[in-house]
């Protein structure tokens, strides 16, 4: 696809602006002419995720072709489409999109919008569409009913939890739960009325939470996630803590950061090799070396499945008698992480990894990560533009 117009880049954004998720394709010359375009990769990945269509179990030849109902839209008007989706039976079957009628609303190179929603594709044309006129308008039009409605339904659960997180800020000094870092959240998913657990899913119907101090300019966590022991030189928690850890009073542990800029004291780093898409934890002792790696495949899934949607919530923290209180004031409101991003964060040492393993008393090797880090200033690099709220309006 060819790049996007200055002008085609705004309406997209727009788009973002407003929660809608899209995939873009270009028609040609040729596939006017001929009622045919490819399904690129993108749009593939785009129909699969919002289960309307998986080409990759879909059978070649004209009698396994796939008619979905569709909408293309005029400034003032829609018309019916039928969309089909099928795969040739020449040459390897490569996978085919058409909507009816298109060749009426989009000329050769132009960039459309396909939108999936409500059992239905919307199509417009990016290039040509007055987007940002039509959803200022007073007058209503197909267009941003769609948009407007689309925003209204991703924004439902989000909108819950904003208006009670408010209502908790509005009580004020909240006393904490337990005299620990990870207070500050605790107290907020009990003043939710959220079940303290070790899920990985996210807390709030679909929503993750993630609290911290505001006077702290700290990392925040991402997501815990083991390496892929199989594929590892080591296989387990306790290898990584018998070969690294130390003494600590009564405790053997290992409790450090490890970053791909520099190795830590215990002479470990990471190292991202895209070509293997592999990130590697290496030790300085010759005889270790590379010793257990993660999957970029897996730490993407981890990181969309846990932050699809997350609510950073920052509170100030005030000690009165030797009891800490909150005061919940701010949300930063994040979706849909960049992958891309994420692997060129860890590059440059802005996410890092927190090795937390102990052995207790009992001789059992607990390991509470490893947890992926961001600092907090690399929130707005991970995460498409964000809204901001305050608590206390």
């Amino acid at each position: 696809m060819r790049c996007l117009t200055d002008i085609e880049q705004y309406r997209l954004k727009l788009l973002t602006n407003y929660s809608v998720s899209v995939a873009l394709i270009e028609p040609t010359a040729t596939g006017l002419r001929k009622s045919i375009m490819d399904a690129t990769g993108s749009v593939r990945s785009y129909l699969k995720d919002n289960n309307f269509h998986d080409y990759e179990v879909q059978q070649q030849g004209p009698e396994n072709k796939v008619i979905l109902s569709g909408l293309i839209y005029e400034q003032l008007s829609k018309a019916n489409a039928k969309v089909s989706l099928y795969r040739p039976n020449t040459k390897k079957g490569d996978p085919r999109i058409w909507f009816s009628g298109l060749d009426k609303y989009a000329g050769s190179n132009d960039i459309l919008v396909l939108i999936a929603f409500q059992g239905i594709i919307h199509v417009f044309n990016l290039t040509s569409f007055p987007l940002e006129k039509m959803l200022e308008s007073t007058i209503a039009n197909p267009l941003q009913d769609l948009i407007f409605e689309i925003n209204r339904t991703e924004n439902i659960i989000s909108n819950e939890l904003l208006l009670k997180l408010k209502e908790i800020a509005k009580r004020g000094l909240i006393p904490s739960e337990v005299a620990a870092d990870t207070s500050v959240g605790r107290t907020l998913e009990t003043a939710l009325g959220i079940d303290i657990n070790s899920s990985q899913q996210p807390d709030y119907k679909g929503i993750e939470l993630k609290s911290f101090r505001g006077a702290r300019v700290n990392r925040k966590n991402l997501f815990a996630q083991v390496p892929n022991w199989q594929l590892s030189k080591f296989k387990s928690s306790a290898e990584i803590l018998d070969e690294f850890g130390y003494h600590r009073g009564d405790d053997f542990k290992l409790y450090c950061t490890v970053s791909s800029l520099s190795r830590n004291p215990q002479g470990l780093t990471l190292c991202l090799n895209a070509e293997l898409k592999q990130l590697i934890e290496n030790s300085d002792k010759p005889e270790v070396g590379d010793f257990v790696l993660w999957t970029l495949d897996k730490l993407h899934e981890r990181l969309q499945s846990k932050h699809r949607e997350t609510f950073w919530v920052k509170a100030d923290s005030v000690k009165q008698d030797g009891i800490e209180y909150f005061q919940y004031k701010e949300v930063m409101h994040t979706q849909k992480p960049i992958n891309s991003q994420f692997n060129i964060l860890l590059e440059q040492g802005i996410i890092t990894l927190d090795h937390l393993i102990k052995r207790n008393s009992k001789g059992s090797v607990v390991e509470k990560g490893p947890l992926f880090k961001i600092r907090s200033a690399g929130l707005d690099l991970l995460f498409p533009p964000s809204k901001r709220y305050s608590l206390l309006d």
